[in-house]
């Protein structure tokens, strides 16, 4: 462990990447060693479809499938991030009330385990940002998208 956190703190936006409440040495040295050099991707879709977690559907003619996630990729990856949002929507407020807002919408609102996904993609979108940009994590930023939008109008 040690050793790992020597390591870690050679990667640039490492340590920016931990700030988020709830997210460890394991889950950001887990997440650098699948993805690799951040600096190497041009948009966090990319990261996305490494983890398998675009979306796909099932359509051939008229008839119209569901639409999941392709699951092509790399499956360590997936699961370290699902295992990590998992807890942050237990114990993280910005997470909790994302998740919450997105099962309970009226319009289109997910199923739990959609949600879950949907916030592994909102992970890697924020892991994306710190890595590149190397500024700490910021609250406000990840804000419910309702509440976002009452704080534009009120402002």
């Amino acid at each position: 462990m040690e050793q790992i956190e020597c390591l870690i703190q050679e990667i640039p936006g490492s340590a920016q990447m931990m700030t988020i409440p709830g997210v460890g040495l394991v889950t950001g040295a887990g997440f650098l060693a699948e993805v690799g050099d951040l600096m190497g991707y041009s948009h966090p879709r990319q990261i996305q479809k490494l983890a398998g977690f675009n979306l796909k559907e099932n359509s051939s003619g008229k008839h119209k499938g569901r639409t999941r996630i392709t699951k092509k990729g790399r499956p360590k990856l997936r699961a370290l991030l699902f295992k990590c949002v998992m807890p942050l929507v237990a114990k993280n407020q910005q997470f909790k009330a994302l998740h919450h807002e997105f099962t309970t919408r009226a319009v289109n609102p997910l199923r739990k385990k959609q949600s879950l996904i949907a916030l592994c993609c909102k992970l890697i979108r924020i892991f994306f940002a710190l890595g590149r940009k190397q500024q700490p994590y910021d609250a406000t930023l990840v804000s419910n998208p309702s509440q976002h939008a009452l704080k534009i109008n009120v402002a």
